[in-house]
């Protein structure tokens, strides 16, 4: 689950990481007040969505009179953005944050999440503050600075020590060395604690005064540990997530849409993505990845169904099941009953392997309904393909 800067912000002061002084503003009137509240030399309003890219796509003011910020704040509230995160459909501003400016001296960028080559928390640095990472590491990679940290033992003094000289502040910013290792040490506990997924600093800058600020901030939590911290919960916001996305999850369903037109619906996480393959390399695209778990129900296949069948781009429907946990007779029950309950006028293709399979098969061959029935993969795949061709033509 993502969070939004001005909340990722309220947990970086919580847990003792300078910010600027800000506040969450929702309309005009709100930004008036706040200016006048505020009464700093600079002022900044940030666009407040889901995603990277906002200063470029015109998302971030600046001005040093506190008389133009609610005009600023006009401009962006209702204002779609589109960076290169959100697609060309853009994303709504629906919040802001206002807050002071920084007299910045250096920039620098700091994150911290979970190494997959390593397994540990880790945190990564940079002197290209304000850059884009996955930019800095492939055109000058020397610059990016990794720090494992063994969950074991926790943040030691040491990991603060490689860190700091990779990023050579001891000789050239001495008096920020000891807030740098402090910063790091509760930015671990924050990543720990609440277990966080993703935090990011980008820029974390140095003042001209010499001080440490976080200047921006994202931080996203893995879902599965969400009920644990249900204040963290509190900070979802619907409006930045996709409304299929929504749906499924209120069925335990694991959906997310993509921009292909073979609906795919299959048990298991592996089999999915080996679904998603194999209609790339047949020829077409899927429109989404759908898990309906292990013990999948009518219930499940059904509310499946309905969530492929509100996407408008998919033109077919691709099941896919191994029967393990399940029973494929089972699943065939729930097909049936689920296509003629949500009334199905898309091709469909379902290949069943496991349990009972061959069972499986023949109902659905005996069913009346207009499915095609495969026992491989490959050729499954090749027959949504070809349907779908077949529809789009016509």
């Amino acid at each position: 689950m993502n969070i939004h800067e001005f909340q990722a912000k309220q947990l970086f002061a919580q847990y003792g990481v300078p910010v600027p002084k800000g506040k969450e503003i929702k309309n005009a009137r709100a930004a008036e007040k706040w200016a006048a509240a505020l009464d700093t030399p600079v002022y900044v309003v940030k666009a407040q969505i889901h995603a990277g890219g906002r200063g470029k796509a015109g998302g971030v003011k600046i001005t040093k009179n506190k008389e133009e910020v609610p005009g600023l704040a006009t401009e962006l509230i209702g204002k779609t953005l589109v960076t290169h995160q959100t697609g060309p459909k853009g994303r709504k501003v629906r919040r802001l944050l206002i807050e002071e400016g920084a007299g910045i001296d250096k920039e620098l960028y700091l994150s911290l999440l979970v190494d997959r080559d390593t397994g540990r928390p880790t945190f990564i640095a940079s002197t290209e503050g304000g850059m884009e990472i996955e930019e800095v590491a492939e055109n000058t990679p020397e610059k990016v600075l990794k720090e494992a940290i063994d969950p074991a033992v926790g943040f030691q003094s040491h990991n603060g020590r490689n860190l700091a000289f990779g990023l050579g502040l001891p000789t050239l910013e001495p008096a920020v060395v000891k807030p740098f290792f402090q910063m790091l040490e509760n930015l671990y506990r924050l990543f720990m604690e609440k277990n966080a997924a993703l935090i990011e600093i980008n820029p974390l800058v140095i003042t001209t005064d010499k001080q440490l600020i976080a200047l921006d901030g994202k931080v996203s939590f893995d879902d599965n540990a969400l009920y644990k911290h249900p204040a963290i919960f509190k900070f979802r916001d619907l409006h930045e997530e996709e409304p299929m996305e929504i749906e499924a999850g209120k069925h335990n369903l694991n959906y997310v849409k993509l921009d292909g037109n073979i609906g795919c619906m299959v048990n298991g996480a592996g089999l999915a993505m080996a679904t998603m393959d194999v209609i790339k390399l047949a020829g077409s695209e899927p429109a989404n990845f759908l898990d309906v778990g292990g013990g999948a129900t009518k219930e499940t296949v059904a509310a499946g169904f309905r969530i492929l069948l509100k996407d408008k781009k998919v033109k077919g429907i691709f099941i896919n099941i191994f029967g393990g946990i399940v029973r494929c007779e089972r699943i065939a029950h729930g097909v049936i009953d689920a296509a003629k309950e949500v009334g199905i006028k898309l091709p469909v293709v379902v290949r069943l392997q496991g349990t009972n399979a061959e069972e499986g098969r023949k109902l659905l061959a005996e069913s009346g309904l207009k499915v095609e029935v495969a026992t491989d993969l490959w050729e499954a795949a090749q027959k949504i393909v070809a349907l779908c061709s077949k529809k789009k033509k016509a």
